[in-house]
C-alpha cells in the first residue's frame, strides 16, 4: 500500500510527448527517480530481523532495532521469590509493535503465571498427578537449540525441552515459533508444540478444582488501565472457563498506548474450537484438553498450533 503511494506521486510527473527528441532524458530521470524510490520503499517497510543473547538465559529477538520477545531457555528467578518458582522455556517480556510490553512475568497473586507459556495443571505420570502450570513435582528444562534462523520476511525459533520428575525425563516437547513483519499495527508470531511421551502412561489434562479445565497455551498480561476481552460472538466476553471460540483477544491500556494480544486456534487441533480461560485481572488461555485429559503416545507426538497477534492500537472489529 505504502509502496504504491510512493511510486504514483514519484512518477505523477507529466512527460513530453515521447515523438519530442527533448523528452528522452525526462524519461530516463522520471525511470531512475522512480526505481530509486521503489527499492527505498521495499527496504523500509520492514526490517531485518536478528537475535541477539541478553545473557546465557535469555534470547532477544529483534525486528531491526524493535524488540518483539525474549526466549527464556534457562532458569528464571525473581529477586525475593522462593526457589521453586524458577521456571525456564517460556516468552517474557513480549513487545506490541508499538513498542509497549503486554506480558507479566512473576506477578504477585500468581508467581507462577510467565509470559507467554504453555503448561498444564495435571500431567500424570505411572498414576500419579504433577502439576507443570504451578511447577510442583515437575519441570521442563531446555535441551537443544533446534533452529535459529533471521532475515528480512520472518524468524524462525525451534527448541527442544523436556519434562522431567526428579531426574527422569518423561515427555519431549518440541516448539516452533516463526515470528512475521508488523503490518497496520500487527505482528503474527505462529506456535507450533509437539509434545511426545518418553515413557508409557502419560496423561495431560486441565485444573479439576471447581471443574475449571484451564491448561494449554497462555498469555499473563501486565498492569493495564483498561481491559477488554473479546471473541468472535462477544464484544466483552466475562470472566470463564467453557466458552468455546475459534479465537479471543485481550486489549487495553498499557503504559498509556492501547495494545494487547489476539490468540486464534488453527481449525486442525483436537477439540476445535476449544474452550478458553478468560481473567480481566490479565489472562487469556485455550483449554485443551480441558477436564477430558488425553493421553500421550511414544510413537507419535500430539501436534498443537496456534497464531498469537500481538496488537497495537485501537483494538480490530473485523474477523480475524
Amino acid at each position: 500500500m505504502g509502496r504504491a503511494t510512493i511510486t504514483s506521486v514519484a512518477c505523477s510527473r507529466p512527460l513530453r510527448q515521447a515523438t519530442d527528441p527533448r523528452s528522452v532524458p525526462d524519461m530516463k530521470a522520471a525511470f531512475l527517480r522512480c526505481l530509486i524510490l521503489l527499492v527505498l520503499a521495499h527496504t523500509t517497510l520492514h526490517a531485518q530481523f536478528r537475535f541477539r543473547d541478553l545473557d546465557e538465559k535469555s534470547l532477544e529477538l529483534l525486528d531491526g532495532d524493535a524488540p518483539v520477545f525474549v526466549y527464556n531457555r534457562g532458569m528464571i528467578l525473581k529477586e525475593g521469590v522462593r526457589q521453586d518458582r524458577a521456571r525456564c522455556c517460556y516468552l517474557s517480556p513480549v513487545y506490541a509493535p508499538n513498542g509497549v510490553v503486554i506480558t507479566d512475568d512473576f506477578p504477585r497473586e500468581e508467581l507462577h503465571h510467565r509470559g507467554i507459556f504453555w503448561a498444564w495443571p495435571v500431567v500424570k505420570v505411572d498414576g500419579q498427578a504433577y502439576d507443570l502450570w504451578r511447577l510442583t513435582g515437575i519441570h521442563a528444562r531446555p535441551v537443544r537449540l533446534l533452529s535459529k534462523r533471521a532475515d528480512k520476511d520472518k524468524a524462525i525459533l525451534g527448541v527442544e525441552n523436556r519434562w522431567f520428575v526428579g531426574d527422569r525425563a518423561v515427555v519431549q516437547e518440541r516448539v516452533e515459533i516463526v515470528a512475521h513483519p508488523a503490518r497496520s499495527g500487527q505482528r503474527d508470531l505462529d506456535f507450533t508444540i509437539r509434545l511426545r511421551a518418553l515413557v508409557n502412561g502419560i496423561e495431560i489434562a486441565g485444573e479439576p478444582e471447581q471443574h475449571k479445565g484451564y491448561g494449554g497455551l497462555g498469555i499473563r498480561f501486565a498492569r493495564r488501565k483498561t481491559t477488554v476481552l473479546r471473541t468472535q460472538d462477544n464484544e466483552d466476553a466475562p470472566d470463564s472457563d467453557s466458552i468455546p471460540a475459534p479465537w479471543a483477544q485481550l486489549t487495553g491500556n498499557f503504559e498509556g498506548k492501547e495494545a494487547g494480544a489476539r490468540i486464534t486456534i488453527d481449525p486442525a487441533n483436537p477439540g476445535f474450537p476449544n474452550p478458553w480461560c478468560f481473567r480481566h485481572y490479565g489472562f487469556l488461555g485455550v483449554n485443551y484438553p480441558g477436564l477430558a485429559g488425553v493421553r500421550l503416545s511414544k510413537a507419535k507426538a500430539l501436534v498443537l498450533k496456534y497464531r498469537i497477534t500481538l496488537l497495537a492500537g485501537a483494538p480490530p472489529t473485523a474477523t480475524p
